[in-house]
């Protein structure tokens, strides 16, 4: 197969603790005679700040592993460490503290369409007690404005384009200065120029933030903004350079 893309190394002076740590990770799906194995043995290291694309073809297993990182599926077997904590068996309570320091973006938007682009970002902060006794509203506006919809703060979304509803989403994602950003196909539904644009804003707040990304995209217009290409196909995992 050909290569896709280097495995760019990072700079040696980050962290050496990986944020996303995962060994001898398993997965299947149903019961019984019904039950298919979806990943195989996955073992990987993401350090912070690094922006890392996992592409592969539809069905391999991307979302899965992608879901399973976010605390979004439950653990089965091997081990999986985010941000120092192991999720298999892990408490729904502590589940729960994971999921707030991840911020996620999606193939479609989930904007809430009775909602304007500020209140939208705004919810995300609600859910973090941090932030509680600041001013919101400007933290959201602020945040739209660095996406480049300081004009869109009080549009709702059936008034944005696409390329805007998914910068809502970035805004909205990121806001909360999480420490990882995990997103699926986020430019799938755009034009090429806005596909770009949106990627590009999620590479320069990411590394304003020292936040992780992980994306997954069959696109191959944006594989430059990696740092890393890992690359998916029937549940196995390889680094692009390999493959």
């Amino acid at each position: 197969m050909t290569t896709l893309a280097p495995s760019i190394l990072l700079n040696q002076d980050k962290s050496t603790e990986p944020v996303i740590s995962v060994r001898h990770l398993d997965y299947y799906f149903g019961k019984g005679e019904l039950r298919k194995q979806a990943l195989y043995d996955i073992n990987l290291d993401i350090n912070a700040g690094e922006i890392v694309i996992m592409t592969g073809p539809s069905g391999s297993g991307k979302t899965t592993l992608l879901s399973l990182m976010g605390g979004l599926r439950s653990v089965q077997e091997g081990n999986l460490s985010i941000l120092g904590q192991e999720m298999n068996g892990i408490s729904k309570g502590k589940m729960l503290d994971v999921r707030r320091q991840i911020g996620y973006i999606f193939q479609a938007h989930n904007l809430l369409t009775f909602l304007s682009a500020k209140q939208n970002v705004r919810m995300s902060l609600e859910l973090h007690d941090e932030y509680l006794a600041q001013d919101l509203d400007n933290i959201a506006v602020q945040m739209l404005e660095s996406v480049g919809l300081g004009d869109r703060v009080n549009y709702y979304p059936d008034k944005l384009s696409g390329g805007q509803k998914q910068r809502v989403a970035i805004a909205r994602a990121l806001v909360s200065r999480p420490k990882i950003v995990l997103a699926d196909e986020p430019t799938a539904a755009l034009d090429k120029q806005s596909g770009r644009d949106v990627v590009e804003v999620m590479q320069r707040l990411a590394k304003e933030q020292d936040c992780t990304i992980l994306l997954v995209t069959h696109d191959n217009r944006i594989l430059d903004i990696a740092d890393r290409i890992i690359y998916l196909e029937d549940g196995r995992l390889s680094d692009a350079d390999e493959v």
